[in-house]
Formats: C-alpha cells, sequence, structure tokens
C-alpha cells in the first residue's frame, strides 16, 4: 500500500489512452520476470526517500531498463541523451537533465506509482499492484518492474544532470 494524497493535475486524451494500453500491453515480458511483491512503499511529501531494497541500484542496468523496448519501456513516451536509440517519444517529459530536476526520492515515487504526484497520468505504476484494472489474470499482484529495477532506473536517472 502507497500513503500518500494523490493531487489532481494534467490532461488526458484519447490518443495518450490509446498509448499507454499500447504500453501496458507491451509490458507482458516485463511482467513475468518481476518477482517481488510490494508491501509498503513510505511516500514523504511527492516522494520515497528510501530505497526500496535498502541498497542503491546500478546506473549501468537502470540504463538499459530505461532503453530496452521490451522491459521499461520508456522510450516509448520519453525522450533522452540516447543518440543512439531511434524513435524516441514525445509524450512525457525529456529524461534530458532530469537529475538535476528532481532527487532521488522523487523518482522513485515517480516510478513506482506516478499517480500519486499527478492522478491524470499515462504513465503506469511500475511498482503498484493493487487498484488496477485491465490486467491479464497471469500478471494480476505482480509488479512490472522488481524493487532492483526500480532502485538501478533511478541510480541512472539520477546520473542524468545538464
Amino acid at each position: 500500500m502507497i500513503a500518500a494524497s494523490r493531487r489532481p493535475g494534467g490532461r488526458r486524451s484519447g490518443v495518450l489512452a490509446a498509448v499507454l494500453g499500447f504500453a501496458v500491453a507491451g509490458m507482458g515480458s516485463a511482467l513475468a520476470h518481476a518477482q517481488d511483491t510490494p508491501d509498503t512503499v513510505s511516500v514523504v511529501g511527492d516522494a520515497v526517500p528510501a530505497s526500496l531494497t535498502g541498497a542503491s541500484g546500478d546506473p549501468a542496468r537502470g540504463r538499459a531498463i530505461v532503453t530496452n523496448r521490451q522491459v521499461g519501456l520508456c522510450l516509448l513516451c520519453h525522450s533522452g541523451p540516447f543518440p543512439e536509440e531511434r524513435f524516441q517519444g514525445d509524450l512525457a517529459p525529456n529524461l534530458k537533465g532530469v537529475g538535476s530536476r528532481l532527487s532521488a526520492g522523487q523518482l522513485r515515487l515517480r516510478i513506482v506509482d506516478s499517480g500519486r504526484v499527478n492522478a491524470a497520468t499515462i504513465m503506469p505504476a511500475y511498482y503498484k499492484v493493487e487498484g488496477l484494472t485491465r490486467i491479464a489474470l497471469a500478471f494480476r499482484g505482480k509488479p512490472v518492474l522488481s524493487a532492483q529495477q526500480i532502485e538501478d532506473v533511478v541510480a541512472f536517472l539520477t546520473t542524468l544532470r545538464e
């Protein structure tokens, strides 16, 4: 369970909802490999200040997750400083410099459950298992990314400074 209040904001369109549906459908392979089940994630303000694993992640593994089109699918919506990656998204904020704009805890919350920051977000909750809809039976109760994968992504994103 994530303990924080939702803040309204943002907007949603049919196109964005369709893209989100595509993104979640494409995450099936990532869901099948995620083994951790979130119990309680402590939210303080707009952040999850504590590591989900109790340790720092690996930035190289995080970069691999962010750029992988079968695991995180980050580049479906985001663009960033990845010149070797073609067809980067423009539906979500550019990841360039995100480590300068947001703390590790703020990044962690946005990955765990971005809906806690913006109730109208199209970004999927990568570490939430309760209260979700349109989840195939085989994937119910399983987060999209494991706690370690989230820590790896956070470690990588904090290195993205302008």
